[in-house]
């Protein structure tokens, strides 16, 4: 009896660490957590806002342009500020102008009109711009003096198609 007696307390010992080791109980670990703080993220800006625009005639006086009439051997320029807003720690973009056609009303070879010329400070807009700030762009009209007889006499050339577009272009580090 004394024999059962210790069989049964030994078996007794070894089912209770059984379970305490085999998930039955518990034993003390570690445990930590925390929360972290990536902050917000925010957009960039790309943007382009022309100023009012003013045009001149070939000694560089203003005209106004809704009663100015031209002759032959008139030559105008108009020059239009453009602000761009660009916003970003990679941001660039091209600027383009469209929107002169080649005659738009008058004869063919009576009439020269350049296409917007885009200039930052004087140089002419090269590459993609990377930062905020001033472009100028100039269009020139011009009606050449060898024009004869009456030949487009109250024509009318409509520059109301000029348009500016800034065009995000991807730099390095971006995909």
């Amino acid at each position: 009896m004394k024999n059962s007696a210790l069989i049964k307390g030994t078996a007794a010992i070894a089912v209770g660490a059984a379970l305490l080791l085999g998930g039955g109980g518990t034993l003390a670990s570690w445990n930590a957590s925390d929360t972290g703080a990536p902050g917000t993220v925010i957009a960039g800006d790309l943007n382009v806002q022309a100023a009012a625009g003013v045009w001149t005639d070939r000694t560089g006086n203003p005209v106004t342009i809704s009663t100015y009439r031209v002759v032959p051997g008139d030559k105008l320029t108009y020059t239009q500020v453009l602000n761009v807003t660009l916003t970003g720690n990679k941001m660039a973009a091209n600027i383009t102008a469209t929107g002169t056609g080649a005659v738009d009303g008058f004869t063919a070879g009576n009439v020269v009109v350049t296409d917007p010329v885009l200039t930052i400070g004087g140089s002419p807009v090269s590459g993609p711009l990377t930062t905020s700030g001033t472009v100028t762009a100039t269009i020139t009209f011009e009606f050449k003096s060898t024009t004869t007889g009456r030949t487009d006499v109250t024509k009318t050339y409509n520059f109301g198609n000029v348009a500016f577009a800034l065009n995000q272009v991807t730099q390095s580090g971006l995909s």
